[in-house]
């Protein structure tokens, strides 16, 4: 065994012992009537980039949203790793949670190592039902990571046995079946990204990109695949890596808002759509409930007095 196997060994066994500490679930929200969604991403970082836009929106009108991550992100920075790590990250989607107005849990899944078994589906599926979900969102299932990739099929996997009573008989099952949702990427095998919805962001964009500013393990160092050169001395070059992360979130989201714009016409109208500068999208997963476009409406309620049909 050599001495780097040994010490990922050690890290990895420290984010286990540090993880008995850290794993917390959120408490179910009230029966007050609003909507109930959560949202599932492989890594600590995945649910704030594509959907904390949305989920502000959510938030802001008093509705209920959670992010999991299904994985503690334990391997996901150049310089450091195992249980250090994993409490970084967890702070850091915690800090940005705040900020949007939701709520954020953190699965004991060692980063880079997740795989689609029958513990894992229940795991899934009981936070699902914890919930109550309206509507679940997660990664598509042909995206570049082999966490993404699972995390999709366990969420697939879920959408059919939250509704099987003795499937997981200590969590009650749901009665009706909640709307799965992806969030977009750019693969085009076996099948493209296609939108059921588009939602403009630019009431929260602010807000939207101060959450992602406190994930700094990810971006201003740059994650697994940033270096030293990320991280630079002087404050000057700092603020500059500061102001460059910052630039690079606004313009994919801008990006997405030229990329859907024609989904954005149609819930908003020609007009409001072409004035739209900044975007989320999501696509409907043939497993779950199928709505019309009027549950969509009542599900993203951002479309009032827009003119749209």
């Amino acid at each position: 065994m050599t001495t780097r196997t040994i010490f990922r060994s050690l890290l990895l066994g420290l984010a286990f012992c540090a993880w008995l500490d850290l794993s917390h679930a959120a408490p179910a929200p009230p029966e007050d009537g609003k909507l109930r969604i959560i949202c599932f991403g492989a890594h600590p970082d995945d649910c704030e980039i594509q959907a904390g836009g949305t989920a502000a929106m959510w938030a802001a009108q008093g509705h209920h949203v959670k992010f999991v991550s299904v994985t503690n992100g334990d391997i996901g920075h150049w310089r450091e790793a195992g249980g250090p790590l994993a409490k970084r990250r967890l702070a850091e989607v915690l800090k940005c949670a705040a900020i949007l107005g939701i709520t954020s849990e953190v699965l004991d899944i060692h980063d880079g190592e997740l795989e689609p078994t029958l513990e894992n589906r229940r795991k899934i599926t009981r936070l699902i039902r914890e919930w109550k979900a309206d509507l679940v969102i997660s990664h598509r299932p042909n995206d570049y990571h082999p966490d993404h990739r699972y995390t999709a099929i366990l969420v697939q996997d879920a959408a059919y046995m939250v509704t099987v009573p003795f499937f997981c008989p200590d969590v009650p099952e749901l009665k009706k079946n909640p709307v799965f949702m992806y969030s977009p990427d750019r693969f085009q095998k076996p099948t493209p990204f296609q939108p059921a919805v588009a939602i403009s962001i630019d009431s929260v964009i602010g807000k939207r990109l101060d959450a992602l500013d406190v994930l700094v393990s990810q971006f201003y160092e740059g994650g697994a695949n940033g270096s030293v050169e990320n991280v630079p001395s002087e404050p000057a070059k700092q603020e500059e890596r500061r102001r460059l992360v910052r630039l690079n979130f606004d313009r994919r989201y801008r990006d997405q808002a030229s990329r859907f714009r024609a989904k954005l016409g149609e819930f908003y109208g020609l007009q409001a759509a072409e004035k739209v500068e900044h975007a989320e999208a999501f696509e409907l997963c043939e497993y779950g409930r199928q709505p019309d476009k009027t549950e969509l409406k009542r599900l993203f309620p951002f479309f009032a007095e827009t003119g749209a049909p």
